[in-house]
């Protein structure tokens, strides 16, 4: 049985200010003080949900990617979220899987926020991504992909647990409470959203309500309203009773995503 030690973070974020936002989120994380494999960080987490691109966005070797990697040496673990990047001239919201050897996988957000206008500065990504960490098949993506169950279809068990990293607004909050559940149950994974609290710089609130939602549905974490940095464990007997005891996915159409 393989337990995976999580921790989240819950973050407010200072609007288009990297500097702040990095010294802040490394002075919060100080207070970790067990063992974890995970450190999961909102969208934008290093400036927030930002159009800025053309000032704002980092090269793939520029401050954040860095501060990423000391991150992931200073706790030996895994630390993942999204910052705005710029590569070949073109704007990504790109997620970073990083390692603390320095080696990582990257996951550009494939559903670009059309009512935010991310699709008018944003270049979107074309290809899932799945990771792997202590024998567990992960699959990280990005805020509105939530709202798209095809692509976050669990097809022949590619993943065990659905991550999203997110700035999502209070006004949509039921939205996000409704769809986090459903996707941990149509796909038999653990699902884990990760939002951040506070108004950004267009005066929108966020409320949080991060969470891990279990294969059957059950809350394991849920934190509305403040700030926090929450560690909890999970089981991977939890997924596989729940995929013994009531095997759907095999019964599932098949189908291939095409672009």
């Amino acid at each position: 049985m393989s337990i995976l030690k999580i921790t989240t973070f819950q973050a407010y974020l200072f609007w288009e200010n990297i500097e702040k936002n990095l010294k802040n989120l490394a002075l919060r994380l100080s207070s970790i003080r067990e063992k974890t494999d995970l450190i999961i960080l909102p969208e934008m987490f290093s400036t927030s949900f930002t159009m800025n691109a053309e000032i704002l966005a980092e090269e793939m070797n520029g401050i954040t990617m860095q501060w990423m990697h000391q991150q992931a040496i200073r706790f030996n673990c895994v630390i993942t979220g999204s910052l705005a990047i710029k590569e070949n001239d073109k704007y990504y919201n790109r997620l970073i899987w990083m390692r603390p050897d320095g080696t990582f996988e990257k996951y550009d957000k494939r559903h670009l926020f059309s009512l935010g206008k991310e699709d008018h500065v944003y270049t979107a990504g074309t290809k899932k991504l799945f990771v792997e960490l202590k024998g567990w098949k992960i699959c990280p993506v990005i805020c509105y992909d939530l709202r798209f169950p095809v692509w976050l279809r669990n097809v022949n068990a590619e993943y065990d647990i659905l991550i999203v990293v997110a700035n999502w607004p209070d006004k949509r909050a039921s939205h996000w409470k409704s769809l986090i559940p459903a996707r941990a149950v149509e796909n038999q994974a653990f699902v884990i959203g990760v939002n951040r609290v506070g108004h950004d710089g267009n005066e929108v609130y966020h409320n949080g309500d991060s969470m891990c939602i279990d294969p059957n549905g059950n809350t394991v974490y849920y934190k509305p309203n403040d700030e926090d940095l929450y560690t909890f464990s999970i089981s991977d007997e939890d997924l596989h009773k729940a995929r013994r005891t009531l095997p759907f996915l095999k019964d599932a159409d098949n189908f291939n995503f095409t672009d």
